[in-house]
Formats: C-alpha cells, structure tokens, sequence
C-alpha cells in the first residue's frame, strides 16, 4: 500500500487577511477587500510578509474561508474535530465523546506532535494535547501566569490613564513574562520559540513517515511588543506609552488617536515578526523535502480589529472582515496553486484534510463537509452562506461571497454590506435591501441563531424559534 502524505498544519492566532502581502495584492474583485490603502493603514505602512508570501506562491490560496464559532478554543475545537460548535458548544475542554485529528491519525499510523506557545490548550483541564504522542509547550505569552515575581519594568510606561486595575495587571504579567527577553534578540521571542522546536521536530522525524505535526502560534494576539528587528511600522516622532495590550471598549475613550496608530504599528511589527519565525518553518519543509510528500495548511483562527469600527479586541458586536477575513493557504503535493473565492467554514477543514490523506470515510460522522473536489479537482462551489459568531452571544454575521448580513441582538438594528462595493462595510444597506437579508438568513440553520429571531423585513414565521434559548 502505498505511504500516505504527511500532513502539517500551521495555525496562527490573530492575524487579519489584510496584513498579509500576497492578499493585499489580490485585490479586485476577488471579496478579500484588503487594499493597501485600507484606512487601517492611513499613514502607516503595511508589514512585510516575505515567509508567509513565499508559501503562498505555491498554494491554493482561499479568500472565503470563515470560521463559525469564535474565537480561540472554540476555533480550535472546530478545527480538531471537524463539527460545529456556534449552537451547543462554549469555550470549554474537550470531552470523552469528542474524536480528534490526532486521534484519528495517530490510529491510521501517524506520529502526531503539537508545537505551541497558546497558553490555553495547556490550562488546567483542557486537554487540546489529547491524542499527540508528543507535545511541546512554550510558556509566558499574554497574561500566561508563568512568573510569579514582580515586574522589573514600570507598568505606567505601558499604559493610559484610562486603563483599569484588571487591565493594568494583565500588563504587569505580561511584562513579568518577558523581563529576561532581548529587544534586539528576537529568538527569545514566542513565534520564535515555536518556529525553532518545530523545525527541530521536523528534522528529527524526517525519517518517521508518516507524520502529522499541529503548530500553533499564539502571535500576532496580543500584547503586540515586536523585538526591534520588526518594531518599524509606528508613526515617526511618537513619544507616549508603548500600549502593547489595547483595551476593549470604544479606543478613544482610553487612547488618543497618536495612541491608536501607535498601536496599528505595533501590530504590524508583530505580524512581520511572526512571519519571520514562521517563514523558517516554511523554508525548513521546503528543505526536508517535505512538500514533495505532505498536505500543508496555513491559516489564521480568525482576524483582528484594529479600531476599524471604533474598537480593538475581539468582541461579538465586531462581525467585520478585520475579524472574519483570514489568510487560508492550502499546498498540495503537486496540487492546484492560484486564488479561489469559493466559501468554507472552519468544520470543513479536517473532513477535508482527511479526505486529501486517503482517509475521507471518516468525514461521515462529521458535521463539516470535505471541500476536497476545491481543493485538488478545480471546483469553485462548495457552501452558498458561511455563519460566524460567538457562541455566549446573539450577534451573527452570515456571508454568501457578495453580502454580509450581520444580525444585532434586542433593539439594536441589524446591517447588511456590499462587500464587492463597500469592503470596509461602511455603508448599512439593511433598509434598502431587506430581502437581501432575509434571503441569507433563510439558509441558515436555526439552531445557529440561539435566541428568538426578530423578524427581518416580513421574514417568513418558521424561523420564530421562541423566547428561549437554542442549544
């Protein structure tokens, strides 16, 4: 029987679509809306992306792929076992019933690895590393209670006056973390870390096919702090804080505007930084061989707002593109390379990896469905809408390539975005086009709304699901 590919998955948490250079050169039409010239960039440039560029050139890369039900651990868990999560699942461990992708392939003959600094697969209980034969973890990124001493560093040169006690003790730890850190050594730096110790498992299991090794970089999230290298995106002249943690809540409430592109800036280092890391992996499977005879994914969880739409963070009312568009690029040994717009959601990734591995039957049971005739065969349709949102929350975004209809919760009022025309979903349209909107909820499984629908324009009664909650 022939040897099955190896499969390498690089997931990266935080990192938006527009910040990656082979996106921002896609532009047009192709529904990625991550022009250069995006406001977010106003005076700013753009991160260079060389690594992540590099990978693209000889991928398949999507610009509709969206994740459900966010953000990290949920993400993760879609990912990993390939079901939805939006109605029935929180951000919670795995559970006995739960069968994942290394479960799965550790079974089939894989040696299965997990390489990661995202501190919350290894919280207590958690238990994300389940089914890996071997797990690397790095410690101390974000607010990772990792070092118990004090700070050495001055917390106020880190933050506003507008920054709350449970605020500035976030940074504290955060700067307790990284005391020892060099700002001119960026290998002391987390992506960093991560990229080293995969490249070392790679190259130490060359030999031990077939392989299945999960990467997972906890950066570009916050705190953006890039080692000097890459701190070259800030305005020139700024002399304020260096606000690496932003706060949720409306930035100008906390920030000034120097603050909020000072913050743009740090971002960005951090994104060049972690494509730097990363971009030695990307190199290291070039090297070994290892693109010769492996399915390789390389994605983000989801992006992140930058006070596009007046806030930072993550947050169920930011249904956005900054959060939903992600850079998705899938290489195939000698597989199909180019763009393609088609719309899949994160629970489709592991039927369709297994699927690419010769192993699809095991997609049966999964809610998620295999993209694979995308994927290698050339096919442009695969899902008509895509849902996304926080599963504690009723705010939904639902996309089919052209709109995006983001349904709000009580009184407020919902949106609706022409995304080929408005890319930065500026102008709400929900008054002039509500059948536009009732056609993409229409699509939608109920049971993803969670909380009685409000009707949209005359929208047909049997998606009334009750004043209740639903999963």
């Amino acid at each position: 029987m022939p040897r099955r590919p190896n499969l390498i998955v690089v997931c990266i948490d935080s990192l938006r679509q527009d910040h990656v250079g082979a996106y921002r050169r896609l532009g047009g039409g192709t529904g990625v809306g991550a022009a250069a010239d995006a406001p977010v960039f106003a005076g700013l440039r753009p991160p260079a992306t060389p690594g992540l560029d590099a990978f693209a050139a000889h991928s398949l890369c999507f610009t509709n792929a969206y994740p459900c039900n966010i953000p990290t651990i949920p993400i993760r868990h879609e990912l990993m076992t390939g079901h939805f999560g939006l109605h029935q699942r929180a951000w919670q461990p795995l559970v006995p019933t739960d069968l994942t992708a290394a479960e799965i392939l550790a079974a089939e003959g894989y040696t299965c690895a997990l390489v990661s600094d995202t501190y919350h697969y290894r919280a207590p209980g958690m238990n994300f590393h389940r089914g890996f034969h071997a797990y690397e973890w790095i410690r101390g990124n974000e607010y990772d209670p990792w070092v118990s001493a004090p700070t050495r560093r001055s917390v106020d040169d880190y933050v506003t006056p507008g920054y709350d006690a449970r605020w500035r003790g976030r940074v504290a730890q955060y700067l307790a973390n990284t005391d020892g850190f060099g700002r001119d050594r960026p290998g002391d730096w987390f992506a960093a870390q991560v990229a080293d110790r995969a490249v070392h498992w790679l190259r130490a299991n060359r030999d031990r096919r077939p392989v299945f090794l999960w990467i997972d970089s906890f950066d570009p999230h916050e705190p953006w702090d890039p080692p000097a290298p890459f701190d070259l995106y800030r305005p020139a002249g700024y002399a304020g804080p260096r606000l690496v943690m932003p706060m949720g809540g409306r930035a100008l409430d906390w920030a000034t505007p120097e603050q909020v592109d000072q913050i743009r800036g740090l971002y960005a280092g951090e994104v060049a930084s972690v494509d730097a890391a990363l971009g030695q992996v990307l190199a290291a499977l070039a090297e070994q061989g290892y693109l010769e005879d492996s399915v390789v994914l390389v994605l983000a969880d989801h992006g992140h707002p930058l006070a596009d739409h007046g806030k930072f963070l993550k947050g169920p009312d930011r249904m956005y593109s900054e959060l939903l568009k992600v850079p998705f690029m899938l290489h195939l040994p000698g597989g199909r390379r180019g763009v393609t717009d088609t719309l899949v959601q994160y629970p489709d990734v592991l039927p369709t990896l297994l699927d690419l591995l010769g192993l699809g039957a095991y997609g049966q049971t999964m809610t998620g469905r295999s993209f694979r005739d995308v994927a290698a065969g050339g096919a442009e349709t695969h899902r008509d809408v895509t849902v996304s949102g926080f599963h504690a929350a009723v705010d939904r975004a639902v996309r089919d390539g052209r709109w995006s209809y983001v349904r709000r919760p009580g009184d407020e009022p919902d949106e609706l975005y022409d995304l080929r025309a408005d890319p930065r979903e500026r102008t709400n349209r929900i008054d002039e086009a509500p059948a536009v909107a009732q056609g993409l909820l229409a699509r939608v499984a109920p049971q993803f709304l969670r909380q009685r629908v409000r009707a949209v324009k005359g929208l047909m009664g049997r998606y009334e699901l009750g004043s209740g909650s639903v999963g």
